[in-house]
This record gives structure tokens, sequence and C-alpha cells, in this order.
């Protein structure tokens, strides 16, 4: 096939997360599987700055790809090949109907979130039929084995992290874009995104107190009201803090290559929720993943679906210390006792990053796996 339209719905819930996948889903079928993509965003507003556009109501930030204001009650004409509801958000019932009304509908897939969970194998492509309609819905599951959809990796993207390593002009560019000075060599580069936390005050307060330099690079977003907290005064960008052996810097927004960026420069990432979690293991290196929380805790059987697979091969002592402190971040609980295990741990940590990359990357990426999957079915 050589073009074929596609529609992408998204609403946004956790800010940038969801718009954050479904941008680079949409920006990965324009560039490498020559699709023509609408995407349909709820709340424009939250996109704008990460997908860098300026008008008010859609706007072309990459060809190939036209991102569109999915209004109430508005329904988009339906001429797509393919339709993806983006974490299962819902399709407006007239939309879904003009689908149905064509002579040859559209392939219809309900993106799913991330997990790690066995289950999700038996889940992945299963089809559902409309109770009324002539239509199939598609389910399908992002995950870490082959028996799932595989995960959002854009084609090249290895390879231009380890050049970016070997650029340090490149590297003092992207400390300029962030708003920072560049952190001394000697420093453990920590960058740290998440929601809002109460475990960042044992944590922030350990590196302070600790016996090594460390540098913590903040990222805009809810975090910041519990660091400020801790360290006593707002944060602003631009104006690096120190306490103790504890350098705060507080990190300017920026769109998602110069985040990476920022991930590939770091020893240590804290996460939060999908997007920065997959793009931190891009990055090959050690994180902590604060998983977006639910109220029944079904986020903790998720965080620990995805520990038994992460610390495998990893000697007991130092798979002891990766659940400890991600349990412990996740729980808001005192850090002081799960940083020192998961600290001295870090040089293993570090080599076992990489080597989970390398075989997360020898898998077919989650776009190229939904696009073959939907050939099959347009035939």
């Amino acid at each position: 096939m050589t073009e074929w339209r596609w529609d992408i719905f998204c609403t946004v819930i956790d800010n940038y997360g969801d718009i954050g996948v479904c941008w680079r889903l949409a920006r990965q079928l324009a560039s490498e599987h020559r699709a023509e993509v609408r995407l349909w965003v709820d709340d424009l507003a939250s996109c704008r700055r990460l997908l860098g556009m300026c008008a008010d109501d859609g706007g072309t930030p990459q060809p190939g790809v036209v991102v569109c204001h999915w209004r109430p009650g508005s329904v988009p004409e339906a001429l797509a090949d393919v339709v993806v509801a983006g974490f299962t958000c819902r399709l407006p019932e007239a939309y879904l109907a003009a689908m149905a009304a064509r002579a040859r509908p559209p392939v219809w897939i309900t993106l799913e979130y991330l997990s790690a969970e066995d289950w999700v194998e038996g889940c992945h492509l299963l089809p559902s039929p409309h109770p009324r309609l002539a239509l199939t819905e598609f389910f399908f599951y992002p995950g870490f084995t082959a028996k799932t959809g595989g995960l959002l990796r854009e084609a090249g993207l290895i390879e231009a992290r380890e050049r970016f390593r070997a650029d340090a002009a490149a590297q003092a560019e992207n400390w300029a874009l962030l708003g920072t000075d560049a952190p001394a060599p000697e420093a453990l580069r920590v960058s740290l995104f998440a929601y809002e936390n109460p475990a960042v005050a044992s944590l922030l307060a350990t590196w302070a107190e600790g016996g090594r330099a460390v540098w913590c690079g903040v990222p805009e977003g809810r975090i910041w009201q519990s660091v400020a907290q801790w360290l006593g005064q707002p944060l602003e960008t631009g104006g690096a803090v120190r306490r103790g052996n504890l350098t705060l810097a507080p990190l300017a927004f920026v769109d998602q290559p110069a985040y990476d960026r920022l991930l590939w420069s770091c020893d240590l990432n804290f996460v939060r929720g999908e997007d920065s979690f997959v793009r931190a293991q891009w990055a090959g290196r050690p994180f902590i993943w604060h998983i977006y929380p639910q109220d029944d805790a079904a986020h903790l059987v998720k965080l620990d679906a995805f520990l038994d697979r992460y610390v495998e091969g990893l000697a007991q002592p130092d798979a002891a210390a990766v659940r400890r402190i991600q349990h412990a971040w996740n729980a808001g609980a005192d850090m002081t006792q799960a940083w020192a295990d998961f600290g001295a741990a870090l040089p293993s940590l570090n080599a076992h990053a990489d080597a989970w990359c390398a075989q997360q990357a020898a898998a077919p990426d989650l776009a190229s796996v939904l696009a073959q999957f939907t050939k099959t079915k347009l035939k």
C-alpha cells in the first residue's frame, strides 16, 4: 500500500502522556509507513506545546500528520482506511455509523494501555463485533513479548542516541535548551519526572546528605510542587539550587526529542505514566517508574508484572533493590534505605538496563506491528 488514511482519536487524561503516545504513533506511521494521518485531540491546548503547534485549531507540525480539534458533538467525516481509538477512548456514535455505512468499512483498532501482565497476550488482536453495526473492533495491546504489539520505537532511535552521546556540542546545546548549565562531571546525573509524591522529601534529603554529588534535573510538571515544598521555595527555570551534595535544576518544558536527549544524558531517570516510561527504556539506563495510580491499586499489579520481566537475569540482591525502590517510590514511602540499596547496585543495574534495551529493540516496534496487521485486514 503506497498511501493510506488513518484517523487516530485521543482524549487527554494525563496531561501529555496520552497525546504523547498518540503523537509518536501518528508521526511514525506518516514517516515510516506512508500514512496520511488525522490526529483528533479533545484538548488541543494541552498538547500545543508538546507538538510545537502555534495555531488554536489544528495544524500540521509534521508532513503527513494533521492535528485536529475533536470538539464535543462534532463528527469528523469518515474517510479513513484505519481508525484508532487511542487508549480506549469512545468514538462518536455518528462516526461509527458513518464507518459502517461505507461499502468497505475501515479497520477499527482500539489501542490499549501498555502492560506486562500475562493475560495481555491472550487479548491482543481479539476481534469484537459491534452489537448493532457491521463493524468489528480489534483490541491492540502494546507489550514486551512477541505475542503482543511491542513498544513504540521509531527507526534509527538507538543509533541517534549513540551519536548524541558521542557529540559534546549537541549535549551542550541540549543543556542550554533545557535552561541549565551542564552538570559537574563527577556528579550522578538524575532526571526527576513524576506525579506529586511525598517520597521526594526523603529522597532529596538522602541525596543532599549523601557522600556523592548528585545533580537532579526536574522537568516542569506536577512533581515541582513536591520538590518546592521540600526546598521551601518555588522552582524557577534557570535557577539551580544547592542543598549539601545535591544540586536541583528546574528544567524548562521542551518537546519530545529534547526530553529524549535529557534521558540519554542522565545516569538514572525517574519517569511517569506510559510515554516517558517507554522512552526511559530506550535510554538504556536504570530508571524508576511512577505508574499512574488507580483507586483499586491495579497499577501495583501492573508494576509487579513489569518488574517480574525486567529483573530477570539480575543477581538476587540487585533484583531486590530494584523492587524495593520501585515500591517505595510508588507508595510515597521513606526512600532512605531503598536508595542506599539501589545506589549500591547502580553499576550492575546500568549494564542490565543496556541489555534490556537491546533485547526490546530486537523485537518489532508497535507502529510496524500495527501497520502490518491492518494491511492484512484491508486486503
